[in-house]
Parts: structure tokens; sequence; C-alpha cells
């Protein structure tokens, strides 16, 4: 499927301000005279699911909307010949988010989590209301201090697992509330 005319402006623009433009301001990136051209493009990307509307009419972005090229496999074990092919595109939010309206991202801070492969700076994607397994990094408060580890259920009894051993299990005193489970870790080698 072709990109719509005039998208990659919109995106520059998204990057930048972390937002998609009102009608007047996509007036302004494609030079139209009218809104109601600025309504037909946005139709266009609509149908072409780079935007959707969300549950309340507001423009949003949809699946298609930042797409990476995916060219194959990369071999982790023994080298071996490579081969670069466009196999397909796909969107890391479509990719990574199963349930876009319960899903947030918060930022690592500490080092209790280092052997779980979670650093302090990177992002987390976790979701709401998802029921938490043996295993499942959670995001939780403990006796009105919040923290992230393994979730551990032992008979009637929840254990929150540090992955360092410079840290001691918690075992909640009064209070626990399981806020979040972390769906996906993303890290960034450069800036």
């Amino acid at each position: 499927m072709t990109t719509p005319k005039y998208f990659s402006s919109i995106i520059a623009f998204f990057e930048r301000h972390h937002r998609l433009p009102s009608y007047q301001e996509m007036m302004k990136l494609t030079g139209f005279k009218s809104k109601n051209a600025v309504y037909r493009l946005v139709e266009r990307l609509i149908a072409a699911e780079l935007l959707i509307r969300d549950h309340a009419g507001k423009i949003v972005p949809g699946r298609r909307f930042l797409t990476v090229p995916l060219l194959g496999t990369v071999e982790a074990g023994w080298p071996s010949p490579a081969e670069e092919e466009l196999v397909d595109t796909i969107g890391l939010e479509e990719w990574l988010i199963k349930n876009r309206e319960s899903t947030f991202m918060l930022k690592v801070s500490g080092d209790s989590m280092i052997d779980a492969g979670i650093r302090p700076g990177d992002m987390l994607l976790v979701e709401r209301g998802r029921t938490p397994k043996n295993g499942d990094v959670v995001v939780a408060e403990v006796d009105t201090q919040w923290t992230l580890k393994y979730f551990e259920k032992h008979g009637q009894q929840i254990v929150l697992m540090p992955a360092n051993k410079k840290y001691s299990p918690i075992i909640p005193k009064n209070e626990l509330n399981i806020a979040a489970v972390v769906t996906a870790v993303i890290r960034k080698y450069h800036t």
C-alpha cells in the first residue's frame, strides 16, 4: 500500500510536537486552501490505517502510523551469510501494544531488576488491569512505596522478587496494589 502524499510532513510535525497537527496546521503543512481538502486527506489516511478516530472522534495515530521495514532475521549464534530483503513493514506500536487504552510508559530508575535485563534509563511499556502470573514483572505499590519486581505467589502469600542479589525479596506487611504488568522493555543504545 502506498503512503498518501503529504503524510511525511504530518509525521515530521508529529515527531517535533509529539501530537498530530490540527486541521488549520495541516492546511499550512500541505498548502491546501480549505479545511474540506484537509478533511479528504484525513479520510484517505484513515482508509490507509495511518490515522484513526478514537472513541471521542479525535484523530490519533493509526496502527500503520510509524512503521519500520522488517528486513529479515539475524543469527545470534554462529555467523551466517547475510541476506537483506524487505520482508514486511511493522508498526512498533502494533507489535508491542495489545491494549492501547490500558498501556502506558514508565522510565526505570534503580538497579534492582538489572539481572532481568531491565536497566536504569530503560523505558517500560506496562499494562493496567492485567492479572499477574508467577514470573511476571510488575509495578507494585507496597505499603505506600512503589517498586518494580518479579511477581511470585506462594499459596496465599505474594512475594515481590528482585533480579539483583544486592536486594532482598519484599513481602507486603499491610498493603499491596499491583498497578500494572510489564509487557515490553525499550532500550535506546545511541542517541
